[in-house]
């Protein structure tokens, strides 16, 4: 709970409790001071009412009320306002945290368990946390209050306040901990049950091409059961625990009769009326300050959950002022690898290792090998997706991991495989910051090869793009993202099987314009269509995680022996010695 007070405030979360606290004193003050008019004797000899007394009473209880009221006022202001600032700062902290998080983080998490911590995890926060803070502190004070009062009325039951206070604490505290730990299992439960439903969703073409159906469907079922298994056995808990409170509520009930039957002396009909009428709100109050002790003690279990996520590593600096190279870097393109090593994630083996070779300016530089040679990593360890476990790489003149991330990446453009589109106007994805006139932005376009489609539609530039470019083909979004990066026109130039995915028609049309376009620019090119990368400077073919050539292409072609050739022979593009 310290994470969660210290995200409303220190002041703040005193302010809560001073004032929950003085409102139920005052409540209880009110019935105090009920009970001692009832007990006045309120006519004088000759029968007349003694109106001073009782305007008296009558005043001080209207002033009890009103105080009432004015403190209710500034619980509710004080609660509104925690729930307001602890919500932004932890779902704020959650998304930053996330969103910096490296691409190991993702590799080894769940969707699932993501999306519930931003769903139910963060629901409960909103929603639930706060008022189940304030009920503890109420229900709390009341159980206090009531007992003070019935031991000031009954003395006698002081002596049965100490066991019945020892029992409750073991009663609460056997409670908490098996509920905190079925409200676990019942959370863990939960994330199985959307990362599931993400996957059939993603999937559902391939789930009904294979005649799957029933199988997800029962996989489904039963998470839903496990889930439900542990959500019952948290509610035949909370029964077991509201048998034994109210047998000790009856006890309570039964001791303060008692007492009270033996001070009938000396008390009066207020007070006894006073101290039953407390003694019956006892019972259903200890089960009230147990549901919620233990409901807060089960939703710390979503506290720990976001802090945990919210103190996850994160990726290196985004920006370090005082390493920020120039404006115009990188003004030349030369990219040096200096025997450079990367691992996906600790422990494990190197994906590259000990990369050595200089991309002159303006080369274009043809990237091949294998399933698993290397060529991805290439890509991910230049933008610092992946971070180095040696060597180094420099891009004229300066270490890439000496700088801060935004400096890097904003300053290199790539075409990825899988073109990403985003839910707003074409405007929108291909000028996300606003930077670029009409102008510029229709040129690009026309570069693309997607001025006469634009034009076209009624929108134009603000027609809508649907969630992930779905009103479009998979040509048209990856000619949207050579758009972009014609607009950027940054001087290295990254493609990473960019047009693995499209027709013949579309890898013609990018690469004709990639090569008018981007001639004075630095290209790197993981191909998967060699014929598009015969015309190339050199190429370099990755073999597990280490060069095993880098030459022109028609050096390679040359030797009979490399492994470029073997490609190239497999491809059709040159023919067999057989």
């Amino acid at each position: 709970m310290s994470f969660y007070m210290s995200a409303i405030g220190v002041p703040l979360s005193v302010f809560i409790v001073i004032f929950n606290i003085a409102f139920e004193i005052l409540s209880r003050s009110s019935d105090v001071w009920i009970s001692q008019w009832t007990s006045d004797n309120t006519t004088h000899i000759n029968g007349t009412v003694d109106t001073t007394q009782r305007n008296m009473r009558l005043g001080v209880y209207a002033g009890i009320g009103a105080l009432q009221g004015f403190v209710l006022l500034l619980v509710g202001y004080g609660v509104s306002t925690a729930r307001m600032n602890a919500s932004r700062k932890l779902h704020k902290n959650l998304l930053r945290n996330i969103l910096r998080s490296p691409m190991t983080f993702f590799d080894t998490t769940p969707v699932g368990r993501i999306v519930n911590r931003f769903s139910n995890d963060v629901a409960r926060i909103d929603n639930e946390i706060i008022y189940q803070f304030k009920d503890c502190i109420i229900s709390a004070a009341i159980v206090i209050c009531n007992s003070v009062i019935i031991c000031f009325g009954t003395p006698q039951f002081l002596c049965v306040l100490l066991p019945i206070t020892i029992l409750y604490f073991i009663l609460q505290r056997f409670y908490t901990v098996t509920s905190t730990q079925l409200r676990r299992f019942e959370t863990s439960a939960n994330s199985p049950i959307y990362s599931q439903f993400a996957e059939t969703i993603s999937g559902t073409s391939t789930i009904r091409a294979y005649n799957q159906q029933g199988r997800f469907i029962d996989e489904s079922a039963e998470r839903i059961d496990a889930h439900k298994t542990a959500q019952n056995s948290a509610g035949v808990v909370s029964r077991w625990l509201s048998i034994r409170l109210q047998f000790m509520g009856a006890l309570i009930l039964l001791f303060v009769c008692i007492f009270a039957v033996l001070e009938k002396a000396t008390l009066s009909a207020g007070i006894v009326g006073l101290v039953i009428t407390y003694a019956l709100e006892i019972t259903g109050c200890l089960q009230w300050v147990v549901r919620v002790i233990s409901d807060l003690e089960n939703n710390t279990v979503s506290i720990e959950k976001i802090q945990e996520y919210t103190e996850t590593p994160t990726e290196a600096a985004w920006d370090i002022p005082e390493k920020q190279p120039s404006s115009s870097w990188p003004e030349i393109g030369c990219i040096e690898f200096q025997d450079y090593g990367v691992r996906y994630r600790e422990g494990l083996d190197l994906v590259l290792k000990g990369i050595t070779c200089k991309v002159q300016p303006n080369e274009k530089i043809g990237i091949v090998g294998r399933t698993g040679a290397g060529k991805s990593s290439l890509t991910m360890a230049l933008f610092r997706i992946l971070e180095k476990a040696k060597g180094k790489i420099i891009i004229d003149g300066i270490d890439i991991s000496t700088i801060g991330l935004h400096d890097l990446r904003s300053k290199i453009t790539i075409i990825p495989q899988d073109p990403v589109l985003f839910s707003g106007t074409m405007r929108m994805n291909l000028d996300p910051f606003e930077e670029y006139s009409n102008k510029e932005i229709w040129k690009a376009l026309e570069h693309a090869h997607l001025k006469k489609f634009v034009d076209g539609l009624d929108e134009g530039l603000d027609f809508k793009c649907s969630e992930g470019g779905e009103n479009f083909s998979v040509g048209q979004r990856q000619l949207m993202c050579l758009a972009r990066a014609l607009l950027r026109k940054t001087k290295i130039l990254v493609l990473d099987e960019a047009t693995a995915a499209v027709d013949l028609e579309t890898d013609d049309l990018i690469q004709n314009t990639i090569r008018t376009e981007f001639s004075d620019c630095t290209i790197l090119t993981i191909a998967h269509r060699l014929n598009t990368i015969m015309d190339y400077t050199r190429i370099m073919v990755l073999d597990a995680g280490n060069i095993s050539e880098f030459d022109t292409p028609s050096n390679l072609l040359d030797n009979c022996e490399s492994m470029f050739y073997g490609m190239a022979e497999d491809a059709g593009l040159v023919k067999s010695n057989e």
